[in-house]
């Protein structure tokens, strides 16, 4: 019987986790902003458990997704008219729920930071329910990771493999995630940046989604947002905000 601990596994295994770690960096980013909803005493425990339980969840659908593939990919209803047209799988269906629900999370945070003060804003975060910000990022978490399951079942077979890149890839998460959390929390200014990447990222799945669905409006085909073209445009939006700031403490400096 040929072993399945072969050199080859453990290079993918490598290959793998580098893909976890690129395609999650959306995901980690949503954690983030997420997590600092809920009080600071329990921050760490939410992202903590959130992404563990995210994990756990993610093999269980590797799992299924390698015995059921076909029932994720198969049209299970579709749209004809002349305005919209489409074929919708599940693998789609959660796709574009996911995205339109980043966006309306993006905008209703982007809108309370506009409307009302700072320390109302902070009073608000305390009083939001742990348990509802673990199930927000167990569900978008879950979202996210069709994408890399499905590399990962293009690049092996393996599911020992694909199953420990996915344990690796939420471990580094975990780490990462309170690093970037600690970073918004000191620099404040750069909240609406986040917020607006999330929206983009909300975008970019809409767009995976309406492509997955062959999704048309008045005969034009939804193409999906590129990885190149998203991470073009979140270095686009960091230039402008640098840039921005550094203006602006030149423009204060001078007053």
């Amino acid at each position: 019987m040929e072993s399945i601990f072969t050199i080859d596994n453990f290079f993918t295994l490598a290959m793998l986790t580098l893909l976890q770690a690129v395609l999650g960096l959306d995901n980690l980013l949503y954690i983030s902003l997420e997590s600092k909803r809920a009080p600071e005493s329990e921050q760490k425990r939410v992202r903590t458990l959130g992404i563990g339980l995210a994990i756990v969840l993610r093999i269980i659908l590797l799992f299924v997704l390698i015995k059921l593939i076909a029932y994720f990919q198969d049209p299970i209803f579709g749209i004809e008219s002349k305005v919209v047209a489409g074929h919708f799988n599940i693998h789609s269906l959660i796709v574009l729920l996911g995205g339109a629900f980043i966006i309306y999370t993006a905008v209703k945070e982007i809108w309370h930071m506009l409307s009302i003060d700072t320390e109302v804003a902070d009073q608000d975060t305390k009083v939001k329910s742990v348990n509802r910000i673990i199930l927000a990022i167990v569900i978008m978490n879950i979202v996210f990771s069709f994408d890399s399951i499905l590399s990962a079942m293009a690049l092996t077979k393996v599911f020992w493999v694909m199953a420990v890149a996915i344990i690796i890839g939420g471990v580094l998460m975990i780490w990462l995630s309170g690093k970037v959390t600690e970073f918004l929390k000191k620099n404040r200014m750069y909240e609406v940046l986040g917020l607006f990447i999330l929206f983009i990222v909300g975008i970019m799945l809409l767009s995976e989604g309406g492509h997955l669905a062959h999704l048309k409006f008045f005969g034009n085909e939804v193409t999906p947002m590129s990885k190149t073209t998203f991470y073009f445009v979140i270095v686009v939006l960091v230039v402008i905000d640098v840039i921005q700031s550094k203006y602006q403490k030149k423009l204060s400096a001078k007053n």
